[in-house]
Formats: C-alpha cells, sequence, structure tokens
C-alpha cells in the first residue's frame, strides 16, 4: 500500500499457498478449541446427545436432596416453635417431647404397620398354599381346550404325574418372552431359592403356572391378555408350565400347540 502524497510504501503483504494453508488451520483449530470450550464449561452440552441422561441423574439427586433438606427444615421450625413456647412460658419444660422421642414413636408405628403388614401377607400365603395342595390332590386330565403357546423353546421333560411331575419343562433362549395362556389376573408372584420367580395367572377356574421365570413384567393382581408377555427368562434356568381346570391337571402338550 502505497502513501497518496508521497507514493512511498506503507506496507505490504505477501500471499502464498503455505501462508493460506497456515491462516486456515490456525483458524479450524481456533473453532474447535472456542467450541469445546464452549461445552465443556457451558449449559450448551446439555442439548447434546449422551448429555441429557446424566442432567435427568443430577435433576432426581438434587431433587431427593431437596427433598431430605425440606423434612430437616420442617423438624428445626418444630423445635424453634417449642422453644419460642417454652421461653414465652406458654407450655412447661417436662411436658415437651424430644425429637428422638418423636421419631422413636414414628419408628413404633412403623414398625407396628410393617408387621400387620407381614402377618396379612403370611395368613394369604397360607391359605393360597392350601389352595395348592388341594389342586395336587386331583391330578384327572380334563377336557382339551385350546391355549396360546406360553413361551417358544424345545420341551425337555413331559408331565410325569406318577413322580409328581405336573408340568412341562421348557428350554428356551435368554429374554425370550414368556406369554400369557389365556386372558386373566396374575393372582401370584413368589421369589424362589434359586432368586428366580413363580408367577400364577388365572381365568376363572383356569390356572397356569410358571416357575423359573427370570424377569418380572406384571405385577401381581394385574389383568392380561391373551398373549400378553408377563415376564422373560433368563437363559439359565428352565421354564416349567403347569396347567390346571377346576383343581384338575391338565397336560400342557394337549391343548398348548408347541
Amino acid at each position: 500500500m502505497l502513501d497518496d502524497l508521497t507514493l512511498r510504501e506503507v506496507f505490504h503483504f505477501r500471499v502464498s499457498m503455505l501462508g493460506a494453508i497456515s491462516v486456515i488451520t490456525i483458524t479450524i483449530i481456533s473453532l474447535i478449541v472456542l467450541l469445546s470450550v464452549l461445552i465443556v464449561y457451558t449449559p450448551l452440552r446439555n442439548i447434546l446427545p449422551g448429555y441429557s441422561a446424566s442432567l435427568r441423574q443430577q435433576l432426581v439427586q438434587e431433587s431427593a436432596r431437596v427433598d431430605s433438606l425440606q423434612a430437616d427444615l420442617v423438624l428445626q421450625r418444630q423445635y424453634l416453635d417449642v422453644i419460642r413456647q417454652v421461653a414465652a412460658g406458654d407450655i412447661q419444660t417436662d411436658s415437651v417431647k424430644s425429637l428422638d422421642s418423636l421419631q422413636r414413636v414414628e419408628r413404633e408405628q412403623i414398625a407396628a404397620q410393617s408387621n400387620e403388614a407381614t402377618e396379612a401377607f403370611m395368613a394369604q400365603y397360607e391359605q393360597k398354599e392350601r389352595d395348592r395342595l388341594l389342586l395336587f390332590e386331583n391330578v384327572m386330565p380334563t377336557g382339551i381346550r385350546k391355549l396360546y403357546r406360553p413361551v417358544k423353546g424345545t420341551i425337555v421333560q413331559s408331565v410325569r404325574p406318577d413322580m409328581k411331575m405336573y408340568g412341562v419343562t421348557v428350554h428356551t433362549t435368554k429374554n425370550e418372552n414368556l406369554l400369557a395362556t389365556t386372558r386373566g389376573i396374575v393372582v401370584s408372584v413368589e421369589r424362589m431359592a434359586d432368586n428366580t420367580f413363580s408367577l400364577i395367572l388365572q381365568d376363572g377356574a383356569y390356572v397356569t403356572i410358571y416357575r423359573h421365570v427370570g424377569r418380572v413384567l406384571k405385577p401381581q393382581g394385574a389383568k392380561v391378555e391373551s398373549g400378553e408377555s408377563l415376564g422373560m427368562a433368563d437363559g439359565e434356568h428352565d421354564i416349567e408350565i403347569e396347567l390346571w381346570d377346576g383343581g384338575k391337571h391338565v397336560n400342557p402338550e394337549e391343548v398348548i400347540v408347541w
């Protein structure tokens, strides 16, 4: 560039391929660094995939912490109210219950409620076991009734009433769905000794029993339709299927197309 009056050179610059590449490279690196800083140190990262899950987890943790702080705040307010009333002479000091005593009373009430719930559960369990024993006393086959196939797999053990084996054992793959043979209600979900579950589906007088279920998808009391998923196999235990109709044993191989 020249001065208009003296025609002397003020400054100059030279453009070359290497210089252009260097400028472009430095610009790109600067943009990458700036974008990285924005993502790491600003809330902009929350709109990117992969960060939303951690944000939700953090929100849940903060919400639980806020609930805990609110509970502590309520206790502190109750304590300060009692102190204020004592200082004002509204109540006698001997009549004030400490927070520890109040918490003990609450724990005793909760324990009493849990004991009542436990007794009710045990009574229901004993009644159900008696009903199941009554079912086992009648092992005569009944009329044929076509049902929905409960699980895909290979039957490795058939019914053996003489050995008190009233169901078929099906070998299946991991995460295979266990389906409802009929529409009905899930009347029982119990954990077995091998950490699997036993599930009972009832449709009137018709009962389907699933044993060694790896994962239960329907809770006790749920209403289901025929073919609806009840649980999943864990792949380590074979599934046992029993059918009962009005207290009489039914061979699953006779009423289900495997």
